[in-house]
């Protein structure tokens, strides 16, 4: 039996009031890498006419911002309507329980109030599905392609290279394949191609249940690598596909902004075997042929993942779903091809902070509308609520943009925010950036002593691509501190030092890596290790190898997966930031357990951990 959701029921849904049954499914889209490299943002050259259909039929936000340009940070901040110094999420590894033990996240919420909620792929990060979220364990497709022999063989290859290189394990494990892949497989054996096949099915299942759904999709490309089945790859002409025209560093950028000089994430695309030695953007830019096979992949992955996306539309069409079910798509972070001479995200910049989102709100008078309206990706959490006359949780730090949706005013707010740490000659900082309709503002500040260590502005007006800061010129500085005042009325200042930060703190203070307290050593006796349960404030642990043979560190998550960082020679150390409670296991050359730490959390949030000799 399908649920259709009456009209006089939608217009009090989008006016806050509706209770109890009729209230409408959510079918949650997320696409990893996805820019505003789509048709119906204006790009031609580029062919995704189902992710054009949903933006006529539903609201298409031009101006739609992340919180931090990349994907755990990202998505954290997303699903629970918390900005990154609320969440305590500022890296790709931390977990956010582990910070966050108790926050509900949004399809955690839409559980509380009778949803079932469901997720196929890339929702939360991917080593942190967050099961306290769903009904069921989150899908991941089985049975899949993803390199192919030869390609899986030439990893094999590059990597023996690096060894006999002298390269670190850590390294050598990180290395991928190459870049890119025209795939000989059907779309069904692709990662992206399977998951959708599943969700369909379970669309089918969920619509024949009596409870509203959340149905989650997360799609991985057109995150790296490029590997998408070869008639995809057919759809475009590699010569006529238009370049980045700014190619270098924003003229007069400070060099914290690009952390130690390598353009904030650049690393990503040097993990790829094939670009493995690609010039950093201060040095020059890729070759025309290398930006080309880029550019022709991530066209190519669009393309993959707008067919995905069709198939879902079609099935909620098939199934009559679509008037009682609202529909929203984000890109979780912009992403560089080419421009600033990047190919990454993970900076404060437009073109890394702005995204792709897509509201389809049924009977929404907006509908059919792009809105220039500055949004964020917190937004929409109490935007969802407010649709399905859910409660709004009174902790949440975004507004609901259903008024956008009626039509009813053209803006919500003055500004949009977004955020980045970088490490730069040794000490911590934390950028952030101001976005309204006219300006780009940002401040680093110190990471302890909150100093403002330089400044950016950009004008839209006249510099779209934020090729050239302003904020030197002396003219400028009374629309600095009035732009500063802004952005600080509305954010609240953070609490310093940062956790991450602390390692500058003990740096600054007479304390050697000899005197720090030594985590006890708990040797192999063939009993399970224990788990791993990494929380709160970070800890500085200088790990030391006294054995005479090599000694490989690994960190344990409290999901169980594991993560190579170092393989220490006698006597060599490594250094890293963890959490107490995290679990360190060492393994010999054979891979055979030695031992392993638990990191205990102390003053000085310092440590040693001294690997013995046999």
């Amino acid at each position: 039996m399908h649920r259709q959701f009456p009209a006089f029921l939608l217009t009090l849904a989008l006016a806050g009031y509706a209770q109890g049954a009729g209230r409408p499914n959510i079918l949650f889209i997320a696409v990893d890498d996805l820019r505003l490299e789509l048709g119906c943002y204006g790009v031609k050259e580029i062919k995704s006419p189902n992710l054009d259909r949903l933006a006529a039929s539903g609201v298409a936000f031009t101006h739609a911002y992340c919180q931090q340009a990349v994907c755990n940070p990202s998505r954290v901040s997303l699903l629970t309507g918390l900005r990154p110094d609320t969440t305590k999420v500022w890296d790709l590894v931390t977990e956010m329980r582990t910070v966050m033990p108790d926050v509900i996240t949004l399809p955690q919420h839409f559980r509380q109030h009778g949803y079932r909620a469901v997720a196929y792929g890339k929702i939360f990060h991917n080593p942190f599905p967050d099961a306290a979220s769903w009904d069921e364990p989150t899908h991941n497709a089985e049975n899949v392609v993803a390199y192919s022999d030869a390609n899986r063989a030439q990893l094999a290859a590059f990597r023996e290279k690096m060894k006999a290189a002298g390269k670190s394990e850590a390294a050598i494990q990180k290395m991928r394949g190459p870049a890119t892949e025209a795939q000989e497989q059907p779309d069904e054996k692709n990662f992206d191609g399977r998951q959708t096949s599943d969700a369909l099915a379970k669309m089918r299942e969920l619509a024949a249940g009596r409870p509203p759904f959340f149905l989650a999709v997360g799609y991985i490309r057109p995150h790296l690598p490029f590997i998408t089945p070869k008639k995809y790859w057919a759809l475009y002409d590699r010569a006529k596909i238009p370049l980045a025209t700014n190619g270098f560093i924003p003229h007069g950028a400070p060099a914290v902004a690009f952390g130690d000089r390598n353009l904030g994430g650049f690393y990503e695309l040097r993990g790829y075997l094939d670009y493995a030695d690609a010039p950093s953007p201060f040095e020059r830019p890729l070759t025309e042929a290398q930006q080309r096979e880029l550019k022709h992949g991530y066209y190519a992955s669009v393309s993959f993942i707008d067919t995905q996306i069709g198939r879902l539309l079609d099935e909620l069409d098939r199934l009559r779903l679509a008037q009682n079910t609202i529909v929203v798509l984000w890109g979780d972070h912009g992403w560089k091809l080419g421009e600033h001479g990047g190919w990454c995200k993970q900076t404060v910049y437009e073109i890394d902070a702005r995204a792709p989102l897509m509201i389809r709100a049924p009977g929404a008078k907006a509908n059919g509308r792009q809105s220039h309206a500055l949004v964020e990706f917190v937004d929409i959490y109490p935007t969802l609520c407010e649709l399905a006359a859910l409660p709004t949780p009174k902790t949440l730090e975004g507004k609901s943009l259903v008024p956008l949706l009626n039509g009813s005013v053209a803006k919500v707010k003055d500004a949009a925010f977004s955020q980045f740490p970088r490490k730069h000659e040794g000490r911590d900082y934390m950028g952030y950036a101001m976005r309204t309709e006219r300006y780009r503002y940002i401040e680093w500040l110190d990471a302890v002593s909150g100093k403002v260590n330089a400044r950016e502005l950009y004008d839209h007006d006249t510099d779209a691509g934020e090729n050239e800061n302003l904020a030197a010129r002396p003219e400028r500085a009374a629309l600095l501190t009035q732009l500063s005042a802004q952005m600080w009325k509305a954010l609240p200042r953070p609490k310093l030092p940062f956790p991450f930060a602390q390692t500058a703190v003990a740096a600054s203070a007479p304390v050697s890596v000899e005197s720090r307290p030594a985590l006890a050593w708990h040797r192999a006796d063939g009993k399970p290790l224990p788990p791993s349960k990494p929380a709160g404030e970070f800890v500085s642990v200088t790990f030391l190898n006294a054995r005479p043979d090599p000694a490989e560190l690994i960190w344990l998550g409290a999901d169980g997966s594991r993560r190579t960082y170092s393989t220490l020679k006698q006597d060599e150390t490594f250094s890293i930031r963890t959490r107490p409670g995290a679990v360190w296991l060492v393994r010999d050359a054979k891979q055979q357990s030695l031992g392993h730490f638990v990191v205990e959390a102390n003053p000085g949030n310092a440590a040693k951990a001294i690997i013995p000799k046999p």
